[in-house]
């Protein structure tokens, strides 16, 4: 194993350790501002995913290619799956103070778990890609991902909150 796989392997575990760190975290208290806080990563990472493109562009001595359209189909279809996977895992409840709370899912981390190692095994399954398309179509699927999970939320939480 290389140094760049370890290092993958490793942000991989931050990234679950964190998650569900936040959503046991986030249980006790109540979604504050109408839950728009729950938006903020779709437009994060629409900037930061663009910048990192633009930058893929500009690599001296290394010519862009944009994926295949059939590969960016993929990469979508794939991030919408995983974000309907973890849509389907994430739930809200009215409490009795009024409040709406995020409610527990025994389930949620073997599935963020089952998400990042998904993910990890389809990173080494294309390692053999130009790295530049590999890291277009892993934003697009993880900008889907975000997308599908942290829009639905939203909305399941203005249905709960509406009640």
């Amino acid at each position: 194993m290389n140094a760049e796989t370890l290092i993958g392997y490793g942000i991989g575990a931050v990234v679950i350790i964190l998650v569900i760190w936040l959503r046991t975290r986030g249980r006790a208290k109540p979604i504050r501002n109408k839950g728009r806080g729950m938006l903020i990563p779709v437009f994060l990472l629409l900037i930061v995913f663009g910048l990192s493109i633009n930058s893929l562009t500009h690599i001296p001595d290394h010519p862009f290619h944009t994926p295949a359209i059939w590969e960016l189909l993929c990469a979508g279809v794939l991030g919408v799956a995983l974000g309907s996977i973890m849509l389907y895992h994430t739930g809200y409840e009215k409490r009795e103070d009024g409040l709406v709370y995020s409610k527990p899912n025994p389930n949620f981390k073997y599935v963020i778990i089952a998400v990042i190692a998904v993910r990890l095994i389809l990173s080494q399954y294309f390692k053999g890609l130009d790295p530049s398309e590999f890291a277009v179509l892993t934003m697009v699927m993880a900008y889907l991902y975000i997308c599908v999970w942290r829009i639905g939320s939203f909305l399941k939480y203005r249905r709960v909150s509406a009640s």
